[in-house]
């Protein structure tokens, strides 16, 4: 007698945003093991930065005044009013920055808002930093290639005075 086994399919469900795994290493608690391995790749360089050192205002916080009739976020449709209340500045972190020279921010998957902040951030640099370089590795080989980036344009520099 044979056995016949049934296969089972494989049901894929939207399970929302990825949520990565927090690491910790050298007494920092990493929001991911990318983010880990660009602050071990910046160290074996010597490249000096910090992790997470500085959080820029975007946009400014404002009150808003209007009524504003919204969807709980209790999940069961209620409209209520969500407005005549004080609104909340846009910040960013990026993840390691070395004010004078770069800025990095790894970012394995973005969620949805990260595109958006990810260009109001780009025209905050572009308006107060333009000496800033920014970096954006995805994954662990651009991680590398952004060391040799920034090790090369340090090189060019130096040539250069």
């Amino acid at each position: 007698m044979m056995q016949t086994t049934k296969m089972k399919k494989r049901i894929s469900r939207n399970r929302g945003p990825v949520r990565s795994k927090k690491v910790a290493f050298d007494g920092i608690t990493f929001a991911s093991g990318l983010e880990k391995y660009m602050y071990v790749a910046l160290k074996e360089a010597n490249i000096k930065s910090e992790y997470e050192g500085k959080t820029f205002t975007l946009h400014d916080g404002f009150m808003f005044e209007n009524e504003s009739y919204e969807r709980q976020a209790n999940g069961k449709g209620d409209m209520v009013n969500r407005g005549c209340k004080k609104i909340q500045p846009i910040r960013y972190t990026p993840d390691f920055i070395a004010m004078e020279e770069f800025i990095i921010e790894t970012k394995g998957r973005a969620n949805e808002s990260f595109p958006m902040r990810w260009k109001m951030f780009k025209k905050h640099v572009k308006e107060q930093y333009p000496h800033v370089t920014l970096y954006k590795p995805q994954n662990q080989k651009e991680c590398d290639k952004v060391v040799e980036l920034i090790i090369k344009k340090r090189k060019e520099n130096e040539n250069k005075k």
